[in-house]
Parts: structure tokens; sequence; C-alpha cells
């Protein structure tokens, strides 16, 4: 089988959902892999592209297609044709897409549950996928604390996503009330988000709380702090469209249907690892253990920084973060030493110092409690990811 891809291959997006065509192929024939940028598509043009995958024999082409593509041409050369949402959906061929509405619901749903009564959405004005996740997250959380709780920025331009008006994202951002919890359309988007917060002065995530979607890790790892998200069965999505497309090239009558990449639930990391509450005490203590996450703090500090006694201090930090404050310092330690890990070629023990842990098998051991692998392991894969 020879596919064309069409996609933006900066992004994980593509060589997920790529990983999911390989693992159909290895338990039936071997696909052949063309690699083009949505870019020399436009150069070009399409029915020049449609010579040339002729000519190359291609059977199937996955593209990131512009509304004006007259995407019929490739089925009238005999080439199965799909559409990887990108600005519309196509009523003519298969779109690979997804449950968008489940996914907005989802982020909405985890900030509710974190207290929070302020909601943002920042994403694309007029782009499918972006706008399906905002309607919904929209719904679920005006349904919960009213319209006058939402707000929207949708001025960023599809066909350039790496841009941002830095003073005008930054003057929302600041105008904003607070504490308050954005999704972001993308995880891509979440980390101009990030950007621009740290630009204007804003503290994430207890200024502004921040979710993405896709779990792009290293972008998502990378980022400072690390990002959450909700991860999506990209695998899945690309081995269920292997097996659709060969079905589609061994029976010209049969047309195909829309492949539905499912969200699997939400990646918690630091960006909104925070819980918004008014009780002062506990906001408090939440503070003192993000700021200073590399230092190996113990209750007792965050007792002395906070004005009650340690029983009800707990009780209530524990009824508002499900943890307490012991093994909360843990998680956000171990969630930082994850992310040192994969942003830094410093061997794991010097690492290991940098957080105040010298005991390097300690550390390890309670690393593999929490992440299911060695630190060395977890590098290991990262890193392979990143090569990818």
């Amino acid at each position: 089988m020879r596919l064309l891809f069409i996609t933006d291959f900066t992004e994980q997006f593509a060589y997920r959902f790529l990983r999911g065509i390989l693992n159909y192929s290895q338990s039936t024939e071997q696909w052949v892999v063309c690699k083009m940028p949505p870019a020399y598509k436009r150069q070009l043009g399409l029915e020049e592209v449609v010579s040339w995958a002729k000519e190359w024999r291609a059977d199937v082409v996955i593209a990131q297609f512009d509304p004006e593509d007259d995407v019929t041409l490739f089925r009238k050369n005999g080439i199965v044709a799909l559409a990887q949402d990108y600005i519309v959906k196509f009523d003519s061929i298969p779109n690979i897409t997804g449950d968008y509405t489940l996914t907005g619901t989802m982020a909405a749903d985890y900030f509710l549950s974190k207290g929070f009564k302020n909601f943002g959405f920042f994403g694309y004005n007029g782009v499918c996928w972006s706008d399906e996740r905002c309607d919904a997250f929209r719904h679920r959380v005006e349904k919960s604390v009213g319209k006058e709780n939402f707000y929207m920025y949708d001025r960023q331009n599809i066909d350039n996503m790496w841009y941002y008006d830095q003073s005008v994202l930054s003057d929302w951002l600041q105008s904003l009330p607070k504490p308050i919890a954005i999704m972001a359309c993308d995880d891509n988007q979440g980390n101009i988000l990030l950007q621009a917060c740290e630009f204007c002065g804003l503290h994430v995530p207890f200024d502004v709380a921040i979710i993405g979607v896709d779990n792009d890790e290293i972008l998502c790892n990378m980022s400072d702090p690390t990002m959450s998200t909700i991860n999506v069965d990209i695998e899945r999505g690309g081995s269920d469209t292997a097996a659709m497309v060969d079905r589609m090239v061994k029976d010209p009558s049969y047309l195909g249907e829309d492949i539905v990449l499912k969200p699997l639930g939400v990646i918690e990391r630091l960006s909104s690892s925070v819980f918004a509450t008014n009780d002062k005490e506990v906001l408090a203590a939440l503070r003192f253990i993000h700021a200073n996450v590399d230092s190996k703090i113990q209750v007792t500090d965050v007792l002395k920084n906070v004005p009650v006694s340690r029983r009800l201090l707990e009780q209530r930090f524990k009824n508002m973060t499900g943890m307490t404050i012991y093994n909360y310092i843990s998680v956000m330690r171990m969630e930082r030493f994850a992310q040192l890990l994969i942003s830094s070629n410093d061997p794991i023990s010097d690492i290991a110092a940098r957080l105040d842990e010298f005991d390097t098998k300690g550390i390890s051991r309670r690393f593999k409690e929490l992440k299911g692998c060695t630190p060395s392991e977890f590098r290991k894969k990262h890193l392979r990811k990143l090569r990818k």
C-alpha cells in the first residue's frame, strides 16, 4: 500500500497516526509512506499534486485539504482520498475527525471539579475542530456557572499556527477575572498561552490554569510549567483508517466513512494542578508548595507559612485536593523531576541533586511508583520520541 500523507509534520499527531498505520501493516502488508508538507500542495496546486500522486502510484492520499480543494479529483484518478480535519469537513470523502463535543465537555468537567468559576477558550474562529471543542466547553460551563463567566479568544490564524500577537493576547489575559481556567484548542495553542502568561507576569496555574488537547508529550513536558492535556486515541485512529483504506482500495464501491478519534482522558501536569478555592489557608499552602517545588520541603515547612493547626489544614487540604499535603508535595516534585529529565542532558544523579535529592536510588524508586518506569527509562522513551 502506497500512502501520500500531506500534513504538518512539526506536530506529534502525524507520527502517532502513522504509528497506528504501522501497527496495522505489521499484520497485513507493508505500507510505503511519502510525507508532503501542506505548503507544497498550496505552491503546486491540487491538480499537480494529483498528477504527481498518480505518477508515484499512490493508492491513498490523506491530507489537510483546504475548503476550495476539489478532493474528488483523486478518486477520478483511481486514488482513495481522506481528509484530515483542518478547516472544514468534507461530504464527498471520509474525514479523519474527532469527538470534539466529548473533548470540550471533558475539559469543562475537569475544571469544574477543581472549583473554577471563570473559564476561557483559546482557539481559531471558523475552524471545525476548534469551534466544536469551544461550543461543547462553553455549553457545559455556561450551564454550570452562567454566560457571564465565559471568555473567548479567537483571533488566531490557522494559516500561520505558530505566530501570535503577543501584546494583544497579553492584554486579553490580563483583562480576565482571576483565577481562570482556559482550554486551548490543542497543545500548540496551549504552549502559546503559557508563553503569553510568562510575558505578562501571570502565574500558571494560580492565576491561569491551562489545558490543551492531543498529548504531544514533547511539547507538554518541555513547557514551563509542564502542560496538562486531553489524550486522544490517535494510534487507534491510524489503525482503523488503515483497515478502512485497505477495504476501499480492494472494493471501489465502498466509499468509506468518517474515522472518529476518541478522547481517552485528562493527563494532568503542572499547568492545571491547582484548585480554585476561597480557602485562604489551603491556597497559601498550594502557593508555597508550587513556589518551592525544587527544594526538599516537608509538611512542617508548609505549616510555618500557613497560620492554622496541622490537623485542620490537613483536613481542609485533603477535602480540596483529594491528597494529603505530603502526597501532594511528592507528586509535584516527581512531575518537576520528569520535566528536568527530558529538558537536560545532565546525569540523573545531578538532576536529583538540583532538587535536594542526594539518594538517587530513593528518588528513582518513588519516581517509578508514580510513573511506572525508572527515570532512565522515562528519559529514553521521551528522547526517542523527540528524535522521531
